[in-house]
């Protein structure tokens, strides 16, 4: 697929990694051009493209910055009616501990809202960026999960696609409503990082009895 990445910090230098080892054709923009090209520079196949019309051509769009610039990021790559837009954020407090969104609405409702012509789709936001760049094997036969939510049947089948290509398993989180249980999710892994002091290499999954 070709992949366009919107942002350069770990989750999106992770996703560079991982989406251009997989054969994956990555563009990668930022705010900041330079780390842009730095992330590409060190993956190989991956190319640092300016921000605006990033978007044209691109099968997805996997949108890897904080929530509070999410909406800025997205109407800076060009049109996105039509496209794949995989929204990995989650609304976090500014000590990470709490969400600033929930019950009545999520991020991921918000920002289809805020790109109406875009198919939204919430994915990896229960993933921490280390766990992103080390890979889904955990070993013992346990692989990461990624939930995968969106009123969109095309875009649960891309980002599907494009989980299982790097080696995730997937579970289908239903419509986009379901990001408001995701991201309280993504928040509880938080504490459990960083709050219990267990690190960022753990990941909520989902395991189903054979």
């Amino acid at each position: 697929m070709k992949v366009t990445v919107i942002g350069a910090g770990n989750m999106g230098a992770a996703f560079v990694k991982q989406l251009s080892r997989a054969g994956h054709q990555v563009s990668v923009t930022a705010r900041d051009p330079a780390k842009a090209q730095a992330v590409a520079a060190a993956n190989a196949g991956a190319t640092a493209v300016a921000s605006a019309n990033a978007a044209a051509g691109a099968d997805v769009v996997i949108l890897a910055t904080g929530y509070g610039d999410a909406v800025a990021a997205l109407n800076s790559v060009g049109d996105l009616t039509g496209k794949v837009v995989i929204d990995i954020t989650n609304p976090l407090t500014a000590d990470y501990m709490g969400l600033t969104l929930g019950h009545s609405t999520s991020a991921g409702e918000e920002i289809a809202k805020a790109v109406p012509g875009a198919e939204v789709v919430k994915a990896f936001n229960t993933v921490f960026a280390q766990v992103l760049a080390d890979g889904p094997d955990f070993g013992k036969g346990q692989t990461v999960s990624v939930y995968i939510a969106s009123d969109s049947e095309r875009a649960k089948q891309s980002a599907t696609a494009l989980a299982q290509s790097i080696g995730y398993a997937t579970v289908d989180a239903g419509g986009l409503k379901n990001a408001r249980y995701l991201e309280p999710l993504a928040g509880f892994n938080i504490y459990l990082g960083y709050g219990a002091g267990l690190g960022t290499s753990i990941a909520p999954n989902w395991i189903k009895r054979a």
